[in-house]
């Protein structure tokens, strides 16, 4: 077994606000007016304090929509500016992290195509360097927790502590109302060999359209998780990427508003309640 990582808690690099910590925003930073619209929306929400948009889009095939690059990253600014919200985006290479720390982005993480490349997160984690920026890790395509879990030890070795895992779910050939499936054991799991290791659950990847990712969101809070990252667009129908898995903001503070809570029982500690959770 791994010996323990020496890991920052949550609330050292998200504000605490009395439920969830919600990281919101839209799957791709399409346009200054888009991204400054839906930050302004989200941030009226007392469970978001972070605002997120992909800058640089790996996609499978050339042609599509690779993202804005630099350009959004003034955008964020701006949003920040406007709105106090902290600010991630995805790095998947050195020069994206210059560019992102240049920009005063709080918070990076490392995509699911990124995070099955020992050299790309070496780098990565190289490229921060002694800066006290958080990162967040998203699993891996293929259900491999020693990959997820190798990444973060990469970065704590490197001598990183303020560190999130972020479950995506996993590519799963069977049939399947999910775009990936939650596939719930491996994060339990996750959280079983790394009780301080904080799993940020990433529900509308796991789900892939907005009908579903209610019941996830609460299914994450019911097993544990430790916070929420969901995609949010001022006008999803028009979104260049991922439309069909992205919330309005009035959608998301109705389904934030509708979760319930578990009540945290005095000496209660998740090894004791490890069995309830995988049944």
């Amino acid at each position: 077994m791994s010996p323990p990582l020496d890991i920052h808690p949550l609330s050292a690099w998200i504000p605490a606000t009395g439920g969830p910590p919600v990281i919101a925003g839209p799957c791709s930073a399409e346009s200054e007016e888009q991204v400054l619209e839906t930050a302004r929306s989200v941030a009226s929400l007392p469970w978001v304090k972070v605002f997120r948009a992909g800058i640089w889009k790996p996609r499978t095939r050339p042609g599509a929509f690779e993202g804005v690059g630099t350009e959004g990253l003034r955008w964020l600014q701006k949003a920040r500016t406007e709105t106090g919200l902290l600010l991630t985006v995805e790095v998947a290479n050195p020069r994206h992290v210059e560019e992102a720390l240049a920009h005063g982005i709080d918070i990076l993480w490392i995509g699911a195509r990124t995070v099955v490349n020992p050299f790309s997160v070496q780098e990565i984690g190289e490229a921060i360097g002694g800066r006290d920026i958080p990162v967040m890790v998203k699993n891996p395509l293929n259900p491999d927790l020693k990959t997820w879990l190798g990444a973060i030890e990469r970065l704590h070795a490197m001598g990183h502590r303020k560190i999130a895992a972020v479950h995506r779910g996993f590519s799963f050939f069977n049939r399947s109302p999910y775009r990936n499936a939650p596939m719930w054991e491996i994060p339990i799991e996750l959280k079983r060999l790394h009780p301080t290791l904080p799993v940020i659950t990433d529900p509308s990847h796991i789900c892939g359209s907005c009908e579903l990712i209610p019941a996830t969101m609460q299914k994450s809070l019911d097993l544990e998780m430790d916070g929420l990252m969901v995609e949010t667009h001022c006008c999803p129908q028009k979104a260049l990427t991922d439309r069909n898995q992205q919330l309005t903001p009035a959608q998301l503070a109705e389904q934030l508003g509708r979760l319930v809570l578990r009540r945290e029982t005095p000496g209660e500690g998740f090894e004791q309640k490890l069995e309830e959770l995988r049944s």
